[in-house]
């Protein structure tokens, strides 16, 4: 037993030792792709801050607290649309106090257009009404009296009293027709129109203050920059809200210097925001930059794009990511830019050539983000994907396409 146990040991080994010097015999795995005939654009990639290109400011005319919020960001409004309210409490009772003091005064005016108050001139005009009487009867008696002195038939003293009594009737007269002359005093026509003026002016300044209440979008558009809240407080000239016309917007795009001459105004644009994944805007190349500037630790020029938004989703402030397109080819020959190595300064792949591999000298052309034109190959070619493995010129593979 002991003897076949041996056996069986050795032959156990025999076969591991096989299958391992068959292993390291075989060929390695290599990944490939294949060169295909594809459109190809050379791009910049970068990031970018979208600005309004038509916009406008809504500012508090007056101090308040804010009593309602009536819009939102990335809301559409027209000219002249409330964006928020004001408490008005303390202007609505001045205007109430301001028109009851033109309606006062506008009483006082006609009262005096009128010479006095109705109750005080009635009762004037019947006390001269009842001494007119008085009068028209003092002097019947005077006239009668003087006719009978003429005839002896009255005495001097009888005709003295009658006078004195016409004399008395005159006065009353003369005094009541004084007192209601002395109602309206002269200066009180231009101390009343003045005070009106006041009033109104008051009423004025008062619905002046009530109207500055609502803060209205001095533009139609989209706002883009709204963050308030009820309750808040307002200065006069706090910014409440920024609205722009954001159909077509402008992407300040930071290009870092050593691309930079590659870029030329007219050149596609495509804008993409991570918060909006799948989601494109396209646009041109506006304006070059005419100095570099530092953004962190990079060096760049300000590149400014216009990109069209026909659904105003691209909001000022936010920043997004850009790809100029520096050069477009409609049909070309293209590889994976990983698939390029390096072989004594000269830029080449590994082509599958049967069951083994070349190293193929290129020629590179413009490339995207992830491939580039080649030269020197021929569509279908099979060329090979960095691998963990060392690639030797002429190396046998087991070759895995992608």
């Amino acid at each position: 037993m002991k003897i076949f146990a041996a056996i069986f040991a050795l032959l156990v080994l025999a076969a591991g030792g096989w299958t391992l010097v068959n292993y390291r015999n075989q060929p390695p795995q290599i990944a490939f792709t294949r060169v295909i005939r594809e459109p190809i654009a050379a791009t910049v990639p970068t990031n970018g801050k979208v600005e309004p290109i038509e916009w406008a400011e809504a500012r508090a005319d007056r101090a308040g607290q804010i009593q309602a919020v009536l819009i939102e960001r990335g809301a559409r409004t027209e000219k002249g649309t409330a964006l928020v309210e004001l408490d008005s409490a303390e202007a609505r009772a001045e205007l109430a106090a301001a028109q009851a003091r033109v309606s006062q005064v506008h009483a006082d005016l006609d009262v005096i257009e009128k010479g006095g108050r109705s109750a005080e001139l009635t009762a004037i005009a019947g006390d001269i009404d009842r001494e007119r009487v008085e009068l028209a009867a003092a002097q019947k008696e005077l006239d009668t009296l003087n006719r009978l002195q003429a005839r002896q038939a009255a005495t001097t003293f009888e005709v003295t009293q009658a006078k004195d009594r016409v004399e008395r009737a005159l006065t009353a007269i003369r005094s009541y027709e004084q007192r209601r002359a002395a109602l309206i005093n002269p200066s009180d026509r231009p101390a009343a129109d003045a005070r009106l003026r006041d009033a109104e002016a008051a009423v004025a300044l008062a619905e002046n203050r009530m109207s500055k209440s609502a803060i209205r979008s001095p533009v139609a558009g989209t706002v883009y920059q709204f963050d308030l809240k009820p309750g808040a407080f307002l200065n006069a000239g706090d910014l409440v809200a920024s609205i722009g016309k954001l159909s077509r917007v402008r992407v300040k795009v930071y290009v870092d210097e050593p691309d930079l001459g590659r870029v030329a105004v007219g050149q596609p644009v495509v804008i993409t925001w991570d918060a909006k994944p799948g989601m494109q805007w396209k646009g041109v190349v506006d304006r070059k930059p005419t100095q570099i500037v530092a953004l962190g630790t990079r060096q760049v020029g300000e590149v400014l794009c216009v990109i069209d938004n026909p659904n105003n989703e691209l909001l000022p402030g936010t920043n997004v990511n850009a790809e100029i397109r520096t050069e477009e080819i409609a049909s070309t020959l293209t590889i994976p830019k990983e698939s390029i190595r390096r072989e004594l300064g000269q830029a080449g792949v590994f082509v599958l050539r049967g069951k083994t591999v070349a190293f193929q000298k290129v020629s590179l052309g413009i490339g995207s983000t992830t491939r580039l034109q080649v030269q020197g190959l021929q569509e279908g070619d099979a060329v090979a994907l960095p691998s963990d493995k060392p690639i030797n010129d002429g190396m046998i593979v087991d070759a895995l396409f992608r």
